[in-house]
């Protein structure tokens, strides 16, 4: 069998090739060069949003964002953090106006995920009502979300499946996006097309990941990419999946099926110390769905150099009109998951060297981050990119004299009862 023994050789001298990322910056002596991003990708990315567009944002009580976070820090670390991360930007960004008259968006400073469990889980069953609380607020004491009824507003809702409001997809489904966040533009990482979770329009964007413990975990730059495929994370939920085959809609189970006893695939339950740098000595990192489609293993991937390998069917992934992810990634669908070897082993090496060279573009780092300070093009920028392209707002967004479209009664009796401050003690 020539083929195969050519095929294996040559991923042979792969794995010997150093490795080429780093975060923020590559480094001068790196083997592989990055390739920049051709055409209107790599024009978009590197947009200056800043005279584009004028984002007012509410002051709201701090019941709603900042004694959330007072109450527990967690929030700040959590794969959700964007939403805590994208206030503080905001209000010393350069789009910032204090004068709402000359404001192109209205922004609402909810956290709407920082509310966990024991261990660290957010709970969204008190989302809808700090949401629809926060709306009556506004919109009683200001005239913007009357005039349009949301429509020039965003809103960061990082849950599991955005402004559903529920980590089962199920349920999600079942509860809908909360009515009165329809006409509102929802900044979110959950991605999906044509799911009742995601409205036209929305903009998708990465989980948080930490970029300084990431920056504190790199290792040299010659060290080789010894590791074939790579993954570290649940395969089974046992505890809200007793019956198995709903999590991950089966996913994860096939690959431990298939690949467990595979010397090629590097895969485990168990999280080491040296994840991060195990991510960089990889050549594919698995990003499988969980109980959604996205997770922070993709941004991990991006920012170590590793080849994200993505399963998760019709999945929307982060700021897809600017990041070419044909390019840096690889697609395998759900049901050929048994087939991932030879799918893995079959694309030719000057394809991967390829896609390695666009994983180094110091652009696809910064979009996937969101750092403190902020940096130019990072994803706080590339929120903000994703907002101006969607102006000029159209005739539709500003409602005629007395016009009403939404219906602030609708939705589970659970969402209209009025927002407490007590918080679940377990995850229903």
């Amino acid at each position: 069998m020539p083929n195969l023994a050519f095929t294996m050789i040559s991923w042979v001298f792969l794995l010997l090739l150093p490795i080429t990322i780093a975060v923020g910056k590559l480094p001068q002596a790196a083997p592989i060069t990055s390739e920049r991003i051709s055409g209107s990708a790599g024009d978009v990315l590197e947009d200056d949003p800043v005279g584009r567009l004028k984002v007012y944002v509410y002051e709201l009580p701090s019941k709603y964002n900042k004694k959330l976070l007072q109450k527990d820090p967690r929030c700040l670390t959590h794969m959700f953090a964007a939403e805590i991360f994208m206030h503080r930007f905001l209000l010393s960004s350069a789009v910032r106006t204090l004068n709402p008259e000359e404001a192109d968006w209205f922004y609402t400073p909810v956290y709407p995920t920082c509310d966990l469990t024991p261990n660290g889980l957010p709970l969204p069953f008190k989302s809808p009502r700090i949401m629809r609380s926060a709306i009556q607020l506004i919109s009683a004491n200001w005239p913007y979300w009357n005039r349009t009824e949301g429509a020039d507003h965003f809103f960061l809702v990082p849950h599991d499946f955005g402004a559903c409001f529920h980590y089962q997809e199920e349920k999600a489904i079942e509860r809908g996006i909360l009515p009165l966040l329809q006409r509102a533009t929802l900044v979110q990482t959950f991605g999906q097309r044509n799911h009742v979770c995601l409205n036209e329009g929305s903009i998708t964007i990465p989980p948080y990941a930490p970029p300084q413990k990431m920056q504190a975990h790199l290792i040299p730059p010659d060290t080789p990419r010894s590791i074939f495929v790579y993954f570290r994370g649940l395969f089974y939920d046992v505890n809200n999946d007793p019956e198995g085959g709903y999590y991950a809609r089966g996913a994860r189970a096939s690959i431990w099926e298939n690949f467990k006893n595979n010397p090629l695939f590097d895969i485990s339950t168990d999280h080491p110390t040296t994840y991060y740098e195990d991510m960089q000595r990889a050549i594919f990192c698995l990003c499988p769905l969980g109980w959604a489609p996205w997770s922070p293993r993709l941004v991990e991937s991006v920012v170590f150099g590793c080849i994200p390998v993505i399963i998760a069917d019709d999945i929307v992934l982060p700021f897809a009109d600017a990041i070419p992810w044909e390019d840096i990634g690889v697609f395998v669908a759900e049901k050929d998951v048994p087939y991932l070897d030879t799918i893995l082993t079959s694309i030719p090496p000057h394809v991967v060297l390829r896609k390695q060279r666009f994983l180094a573009n110091p652009s696809m780092k910064k979009a996937m981050l969101f750092p403190q300070p902020a940096q130019p093009r990072d994803a706080f920028h590339q929120i903000l990119n994703g907002l101006a392209r969607k102006l000029p707002h159209q005739k539709t967004t500003y409602l005629k004299p007395g016009e009403k479209i939404l219906n602030w009664t609708a939705g589970p009796t659970g969402d209209l009862k009025p927002c407490s401050g007590a918080t679940d003690d377990h995850r229903r």
